[in-house]
C-alpha cells in the first residue's frame, strides 16, 4: 500500500520544464508511488492533467483526468507520443506551473495518442474536446514546452515581463 503525497509543482521559468524528459524504461514499485503521488498532487492543484517534469521528475509520465467535464476515467500514460492529429480549434488553456494566467491557444481538435498504461501495455487513445487538449498541453510538457511557447511572440513577451515581475514581487 502506497501513502500518497502531494508533491511540489514546479513553476515557470524554473530549469526543468525546458528539458525534453527521458523515456520511461522500467516500471517498478517507485514509478507506482510516483504516478499514486503525481495523482493526488493533480487532484489537490486542482487541476486536470500533470506531466512529470511538472513535479520535477524527468520522465515521459503523464496523468490526465477529465472524468469531471467528460465521459473518460483517468488516464496514466507511460512514453506517450501524439501518432496522429486533426483540426484546430481556440480554446482557452491555462497551466499548473503558470498558475493565475489563461489565454487562448490554438491546437488541433482531434488526436490519437499512444503509449503504454502504468502496467507497461499497449494503449491507443483517440480524443477530442477537452481530453485531446489536455493531452497534448501534457505531452508538451514532455517535450520541454509549456502552453505560453504556442502564443505569438509579441503575446508571449508580454506575458513573460508581466509574469516575471509579478512573481518577484
Amino acid at each position: 500500500m502506497f501513502f500518497m503525497a502531494v508533491l511540489q509543482i514546479r513553476k515557470f521559468p524554473d530549469p526543468v520544464l525546458r528539458r525534453k524528459a527521458l523515456p520511461v524504461e522500467e516500471i517498478n514499485g517507485n514509478l507506482q508511488h510516483l504516478i499514486e503521488d503525481m495523482i493526488e498532487t493533480m487532484h489537490d492543484a486542482p487541476g486536470i492533467g500533470l506531466a512529470a517534469p511538472q513535479v520535477g521528475v524527468s520522465k515521459r509520465l503523464i496523468v490526465v483526468d477529465v472524468s469531471h467535464k467528460e465521459d473518460h476515467p483517468l488516464i496514466v500514460l507511460l512514453n506517450p507520443e501524439i501518432i496522429d492529429a486533426e483540426g484546430k480549434i481556440d480554446s482557452e488553456e491555462g497551466c499548473l506551473s503558470i498558475p493565475g494566467y489563461v489565454t487562448t491557444i490554438r491546437r488541433s481538435e482531434r488526436v490519437f495518442v499512444r503509449g503504454l498504461d502504468r502496467e507497461g501495455r499497449p494503449v491507443e487513445i483517440e480524443a477530442a474536446g477537452l481530453l485531446a487538449r489536455a493531452l497534448q498541453h501534457e505531452i508538451d510538457h514532455l517535450n520541454g514546452i509549456l502552453f505560453i511557447d504556442r502564443m505569438s511572440p509579441i503575446k508571449r513577451e508580454f506575458f513573460k515581463k508581466r509574469y516575471l515581475r509579478k512573481t518577484r514581487v
